[in-house]
């Protein structure tokens, strides 16, 4: 464990159960979250690929704008 976390459960565990529970409620939602877009991302990676490349296509044929130009 590393010791920012642990530093952070010393903090929780001194906490009442009812706000222990909304953390680790929070906690376990982030995590949830975070593995279903990596999920997305990997059932979708040939759709990445071909519009990264297109994108990189695009650019080698100068049919991009400098993001400067656009902001």
């Amino acid at each position: 464990m590393s010791s920012l976390l642990e530093k952070a459960l010393e903090k929780v565990v001194a906490l009442p159960p009812d706000e222990q529970d909304a953390i680790a409620s929070e906690i376990l939602a982030s995590l949830a979250d975070e593995e279903a877009w990596k999920k997305r991302f990997v059932e979708k990676r040939d759709i990445i690929y071909r519009m990264a490349r297109e994108a990189l296509r695009e650019d080698e044929q100068g049919e991009t704008l400098a993001l400067g130009d656009l902001l």
